[in-house]
């Protein structure tokens, strides 16, 4: 049906390879030059044939070297690799005769090489070695290879035919597993037209029956099926990676279905919904207008509070301006919230304007705000080379970092155009006639006129207006949260702006290549760098998917013992290699404590307090083994921890974020060996991590500033924190068991232990 679902965010692409790119960083980092000799200088290491890092080489047989990888293995039985399978090519006979063409031995033929092969006992040493080092060094080697009576060699071949072997039945495996899926997809997408079809007179396309609302609602129940189908399929093409995330599957039938599978989307959209694409455009055309005059106009439209120093819309004035009409008809009450900022963004317009029109780039870009996000249904294409002129009918499910505030769904239509050379929009409202057909639950929140007009500005800088209007049907929400909500910071232009600055900051550290020492402490090259920054980011976003109101989350209240609000929910991994397999428990809980945000993310992110909190820590000592930059603010950086304590050492994975409206510390308990070798520049897609860790907001109880300061936060000395803290744990290793009430009661019983730690420390316990 055309619906491109993002559940899963696909990875990081290079988004910064403009060629202004090096040229601004060196006003970013200083001290590059002496940064770029000493990784000069370390890169000398490479290039000997038959090197430990030569992964996938063949022993001798003629097989294929390919340099410089790694594979992550696991242990498997070793059913091929018997005595008649496992052989070397390192001793052979006559392997010179006749290499001169002419010599006198003309009639002679070249002799074959002759293979050794390994015996069960030889098989059976280098089996139990493998399992527990796949990798094994020239120690282990020289000293096994003594053991065995083989040439070290032959040994090293061996371990390399043996990783290359495993590789091959993994993705045989993952193979099956992404076909299956492809099969379940047909079927779906094949029902799904027979059910349109059905439903439609064959002569102009409408509904044929009297049941057109009810018809309606279920067509739209199966978009969103297939959709969710297509986001599993998206997922598992990310972990074999055999296709970028966002084309279609290799298929017989694929291209020639492809013309009559959109066809039929674009039918069922006009038969269905009923809409005239001039009528599209003429909406499109007249929310583009008004949102020129709204990003552009002052006073008396825009009113700036003496208070708090945000801009106010003066709603009086909109309505004479843009000549609204009442919303109440007959409608539940609905709130506006409506907001303005302008920033300015390291990023040339091309590559903003593309991540705005694709869904996956969009979803990549706000990870804390964007939990779903689809793309419903193209309605007109636009230049291929610059977008300009698409108008697509989109969805997205947009939530904060916490489950007390619901989660919204909207539906709208995104369109780009250029306004000049220097100049760009991006529109999205809401269309009426499409909100009548779609199940009333749903529609919740609307747009009015919305976007961003993106100016150009010089060495790859963007200026970016950004507004956001909404007009949401009143709903309970927590106390704690309906202050920041109400104002309109929560989903507000403030909000979006500081997320995409912080996000596009974060792309241009990850692709830079002169990075000074200080900014990448413990880390010796470019490629564990960005692998740590990698996984970082991964766990950043597992931690905001697992922490929000989304429907991808069942949310249960539990009693506690101490008082303390906290929500559950329980989810199935089954084959993520990105996650733990087993029954994963997440537990929430959200809190107001009356300290500065500031002061709580500088608390929290501080290695040298960490047994303050940290149950997990046990009191042990905490020290910093690598700490990377990846931004400007010195809060923003990815730090890897050991916390020895007398039972156990272990490895901690930090990421810290913060920006002008809210701070993220997430940690993840990581393998020590697994770790070691991300640091070293190995792929970290199938290091498992479980994301926990804190979101901190401020409370939205704004009012005059106090005293003077260069820091936001301290400008306001009553202002307080709304902190959210979310843990998650294995609650059992066999996905097909239930949740147990023993890990139940411990990770609520985590949870209160570190709030009460948390309050004891910042001395705010009657807060």
């Amino acid at each position: 049906m055309g619906v491109d679902m993002s559940s899963n965010p696909p990875p990081t692409k290079d988004f910064f390879s403009s060629p202004a790119l090096s040229l601004s960083l060196a006003g970013i980092f200083r001290g590059a030059s002496a940064a770029a000799e000493a990784e000069a200088a370390a890169g000398g290491d490479h290039g000997g044939v038959g090197d430990e890092g030569d992964e996938g080489s063949v022993g001798g047989g003629g097989g294929v070297m390919v340099r410089g990888r790694r594979e992550e293995t696991v242990e498997i039985s070793s059913e091929n690799s018997g005595p008649a399978r496992s052989r070397s090519g390192d001793d052979f006979e006559g392997e010179d005769d006749d290499e001169d063409g002419d010599g006198g031995g003309g009639g002679k033929k070249k002799k074959r090489k002759k293979y050794h092969r390994h015996t069960a006992e030889q098989i059976r040493e280098m089996e139990a070695l493998f399992k527990d080092s796949p990798h094994p060094d020239e120690k282990q080697r020289q000293q096994l290879s003594k053991q065995l009576g083989l040439h070290p060699r032959q040994v090293k071949f061996w371990f390399q035919n043996r990783r290359t072997q495993i590789k091959a039945i993994q993705e045989r495996h993952e193979n099956s597993l992404l076909k299956s899926e492809i099969d379940k997809l047909k079927e779906e997408n094949k029902s799904l037209r027979d059910a349109i079809q059905k439903s439609s007179c064959p002569s102009c396309g409408f509904a044929s029956t009297g049941k057109d609302a009810t018809q309606a609602a279920e067509d739209q129940q199966l978009r969103i099926e297939n959709a969710k189908l297509k986001a599993e399929l998206e997922k598992l093409r990310s972990i074999v990676g055999k296709q970028p995330p966002g084309t279609e599957p290799p298929s017989t039938s694929s291209s020639a279905g492809n013309d009559q599978e959109n066809k039929s989307s674009l039918d069922f959209y006009t038969g269905v919904f009923g809409i005239d694409k001039s009528k599209i455009m003429d909406t499109v055309n007249q929310a583009l207008e008004e949102l020129q005059k709204m990003a552009a106009a002052g006073e008396p439209l825009w009113v700036r509070s003496v208070e708090t120093g945000r801009e106010i819309l003066n709603y009086d004035e909109y309505t004479r301006e843009f000549s609204v009409e009442s919303s109440s008809n007959g409608k539940p009450k609905r709130s506006i919230e409506a907001s303005r900022e302008t920033g300015v963004v390291f990023v040339d317009i091309p590559r903003l304007v593309g991540s705005f029109m694709d869904v996956n780039q969009w979803k990549e870009m706000f990870p804390g705000l964007i939990s779903k996000a689809a793309t419903v249904d193209v309605i007109v294409n636009g230049d291929d080379a610059n977008r300009s002129g698409t108008v697509q009918l989109m969805f997205a499910e947009l939530q904060m970092p916490t489950p007390m505030v619901p989660a919204r769904e909207i539906y709208f239509v995104r369109y780009c155009k250029q306004l000049s050379s220097e100049q760009w929009a991006i529109v999205d409202v809401s269309i009426d006639k499409v909100e009548e057909n779609i199940d009333a639950s749903l529609v919740k929140c609307r747009k009015r006129p919305s976007g961003c007009i993106i100016e150009d500005k010089s060495n790859g800088h963007c200026k970016v207006t950004w507004v956001e209007h909404l007009e949401c049907q009143k709903s309970t929400i927590h106390t704690m949260y309906r202050s920041i909500v109400s104002s309109g910071l929560a989903f507000g232009a403030r909000h979006w702006m500081a997320a995409l600055q912080l996000q596009c900051e974060r792309l241009v550290f990850f692709m830079a290549t002169n990075v000074p020492a200080k900014d990448s402490n413990g880390v010796a090259t470019l490629a564990g760098r960005k692998s740590i920054l990698k996984l970082a980011q991964r766990m950043s976003w597992g931690f905001c998917r697992a922490l929000g109101a989304s429907s991808f989350n069942s949310w249960t209240k539990v009693p506690s013992k101490t008082g303390e609000d906290i929500r559950v929910s329980s989810r199935k991994n089954l084959n993520d290699p990105g996650e733990p397999i087993g029954v994963i428990l997440c537990a929430v809980s959200s809190v107001w404590l009356p300290v500065l945000p500031g002061t709580l993310f500088d608390f929290l992110r501080d290695d040298t307090r960490r047994h303050e909190w940290d149950v997990m820590a046990n009191g042990g000592q905490v020290q910093s083994i690598a700490n990377l930059a990846k931004g400007q603010d010195r809060g923003n950086s990815v730090t890897v921890q050991a916390i020895k304590s007398k039972e156990n050492s272990m490895w901690v994975v930090q990421d810290c974020c913060t920006n002008a409206f809210e701070s993220m510390v997430v940690y993840a308990h990581v393998d020590i060996s697994g770790v070691q070798s991300v640091m070293t520049g190995c792929d970290s897609s199938s290091t498992a991590v479980l994301p926990s860790g804190f979101s901190i907001l401020p409370d939205g109880l704004e009012s005059r500033p106090l005293v003077i300061s260069s820091r936001q936060e301290e400008k306001n000395s009553d202002a307080g924190s709304l902190l959210t803290i979310g843990l998650q744990i294995v609650s059992n290793a066999s996905p097909t068991a239930k949740v147990s009430m023993e890990s139940l009661e411990s990770i609520t019983a985590l949870i209160s232990c570190t709030l009460r730690n948390i309050k004891t420390s910042l001395q705010c316990e009657d807060g």
